[in-house]
C-alpha cells in the first residue's frame, strides 16, 4: 500500500469512529496497524479528525506500550529487566546488545533491521536472564552469547 492509500485508509478509519465515544483508542490502534507506528503527522490528522487536542492524542499514544511513535525494526529484541533477570545479569546483556547494534535502548538500527527494548517480566524467570527476538525466547544469557545470537539474524 502506498502512502496516499495509507492516509486515505486513516481518513476512512477516523470517519468510521468519529461519532463513537472513546474513539481515540480504536483509531490509534488502526493507525498503528496501517503505518506500523503513530508518527506526529498521523497524530495531527487524528486530532483534527476527532476534534481532540494533539496533546491528548500524544498522551494516549505515549502512555500505552502498544503504540510506537517510530517504526520498529524487522526484528524486535526485548530484554527482560524484571527482578529475576536483572539479578542474574540482564542489564549487562542489554548493554552488550546496545554496543553490538550501535543503538540505545528504544532505538532502531539505521538499516531498519533491529529495534532494542527493555521490558519487564517475560514470564520465563526460570531461564533468567531472558530476551526475545520476535517472540523467540533466549534464556540463561550472558553478554558473550549476544554476538552469536545476533549473527543468526544479521545474515537472514
Amino acid at each position: 500500500m502506498n502512502e496516499k492509500e495509507k492516509y486515505a485508509e486513516l481518513e476512512q478509519l477516523i470517519q468510521n469512529h468519529k461519532s463513537q465515544p472513546g474513539a481515540l483508542m480504536p483509531v490509534l490502534q488502526g493507525a498503528q496497524a496501517i503505518f506500523g507506528c503513530v508518527p506526529e503527522d498521523v497524530q495531527k490528522i487524528i486530532a483534527d479528525g476527532l476534534g481532540v487536542t494533539l496533546s491528548e492524542v500524544y498522551g494516549v499514544a505515549t502512555f500505552y506500550a502498544q503504540f510506537s511513535l517510530r517504526p520498529k525494526g524487522e526484528y524486535l529484541i526485548s530484554v527482560c529487566l524484571g527482578t529475576a533477570c536483572y539479578v542474574k545479569g540482564s542489564q549487562k546483556v542489554l548493554d552488550k546488545l546496545s554496543e553490538e547494534l550501535h543503538i540505545p535502548v528504544g532505538g532502531t538500527t539505521d538499516d531498519g533491521k533491529f529495534t532494542l527494548e527493555a521490558t519487564r517480566c517475560l514470564g520465563a524467570c526460570g531461564l533468567a536472564p531472558v530476551m526475545t527476538i520476535n517472540g523467540e525466547v533466549y534464556g540463561r544469557l550472558t553478554p558473550d552469547a549476544v554476538p552469536g545470537i545476533l549473527a543468526k539474524y544479521q545474515t537472514a
